[in-house]
């Protein structure tokens, strides 16, 4: 299969569904989002130690299947549904990573280590994926356990960094008004 097709050279793309959207569309906006957030958790994985390999590799994975989701304007059989058991898998990690880590004093200034810049990086990524897929106002319950599962992601990289600073020994930069 080529990798070019020269089917958007006039700005269109396609859907899951075969329908064809500009590829400034708000839906294409959002899974491109959802897109560049796997690119920036794969960069964190090149960073991260082997705990954290599978979890990142996962999170990958249902950030595709969402992704698809989102880059359909109905429900398409033939994509895996969405389990809320991700959800629960992403506050369990939370849970277990904030159990070992200080309480937070005030707002944290990203920083080093590298890993934890990068987690934040991601997390920031991961925002503006859930504004995307919420700014969709799509009512497919798929695209909605998606919006949730941005939302908690965004949680987990902001524990994770926080958590790299433990692993480093590295303390964290607070902001203090």
């Amino acid at each position: 299969m080529a990798i070019y097709t020269k089917t958007g050279d006039r700005g269109t793309t396609a859907l899951v569904s075969g329908t064809r959207i500009s590829k400034a569309d708000p839906r294409v906006c959002a899974y491109g989002d959802m897109d560049e957030l796997i690119a920036a958790i794969a960069v964190l994985r090149c960073s991260l130690s082997d705990e954290h390999q599978a979890l990142l590799r996962r999170i990958q994975e249902n950030l595709m299947w969402a992704s698809a989701h989102v880059a359909t304007e109905k429900p398409v059989e033939k994509l895996k549904t969405f389990s809320d058991d991700e959800i629960v898998a992403l506050e369990k990690e939370i849970d277990r990573m904030t159990a070992q880590l200080p309480p937070m004093r005030s707002f944290v200034l990203p920083g080093a280590p590298r890993s934890a810049a990068e987690c934040h990086l991601a997390r920031t990524v991961c925002r503006r994926a859930e504004r995307s897929v919420i700014a969709l106002q799509d009512e497919n319950e798929e695209v909605l356990r998606a919006a949730c599962y941005l939302n908690r992601l965004s949680d987990y990289l902001f524990t994770l960094a926080r958590y790299q600073h433990l692993e480093s020994h590295i303390c964290e930069d607070f902001w203090l008004p």
